[in-house]
């Protein structure tokens, strides 16, 4: 049995993986609010006995927490979130987590992210105002007031994303299992009025491993196709052997 191939096989299945994350990151670099995809890979022993044999699994997906820098704007409804928490927001998928916080406001009065789904407070309705009746400010606690009054509040969510995430539109995630909980009395979480956070990706680290990754890549599909030339040429030398 060709194990060394079987090996090489592992490895560029989980550089792949590697690869399709990394180049989906770079892509993102100036997505507001995304958060990249990091991956942890481990060893599998084979049960090639009398030799254990250690393969690479194809590796396990998580999400790289650290915020991404927080941009002023100016503008009263550009919302960032210091912390470890999201925003909730209604898309045709469900409700799902954002950091993007680029909201504005209809004609209606309903708050809305750029593109078109409603932001919901912390009971999960949608958050309505009067577009009309004023400015809006935004406490760092997310609560929301026009001419002095409490009028609304942010719904600000912490989620355990360690049995893995989907990814939505609008830089939105939602993890698998349990669901997003209200946060609540936690002094390291707060909203920022007038800033957008940017993207959590590195761009220089995120290419410098996409290139390492490439050239990993290439090397062991190199070492394969040496691996089988060799064995090609043992084989025509021991069938032209004679007895």
């Amino acid at each position: 049995m060709q194990t060394g191939l079987y090996v090489a096989v592992s490895s560029q299945i989980a550089l792949e993986k590697r690869m399709a994350t990394l180049a989906h990151n770079v892509a993102n670099a100036n997505t507001a609010g995304f958060r990249a995809t990091e991956m942890k890979f481990n060893t599998v022993l084979g049960d090639t006995k009398p030799t254990k044999v250690a393969f690479v699994n194809e590796g396990k997906e998580f999400l790289k927490t650290q915020g991404g820098g927080m941009t002023s704007t100016g503008n009263n409804l550009d919302l960032a979130i210091k912390g470890d928490a999201y925003f909730q927001i209604q898309t045709p998928a469900g409700p799902v987590l954002t950091r993007d916080g680029r909201f504005s406001l209809t004609d209606g009065g309903d708050l809305v992210t750029v593109r078109g789904y409603p932001v919901l407070d912390a009971g999960g309705a949608p958050i309505q105002v009067n577009a009309g009746a004023g400015e809006l400010i935004v406490t760092p606690d997310g609560v929301i007031r026009q001419n002095g009054q409490q009028v609304s509040a942010l719904g600000l969510f912490e989620a355990d994303f360690s049995k893995g995430f989907n990814r939505y539109d609008n830089s939105g995630v939602l993890p698998k299992g349990a669901q997003p909980q209200p946060v609540v009395d936690r002094m390291d979480v707060g909203v920022k009025q007038g800033y957008v956070e940017e993207s959590n990706v590195d761009p220089i680290t995120e290419m410098t491993q996409l290139i390492t990754v490439s050239r990993a890549f290439e090397n062991i599909t190199a070492l394969m196709r040496d691996g089988e030339t060799s064995l090609s040429e043992a084989i025509k030398t021991l069938g032209g052997a004679k007895s």
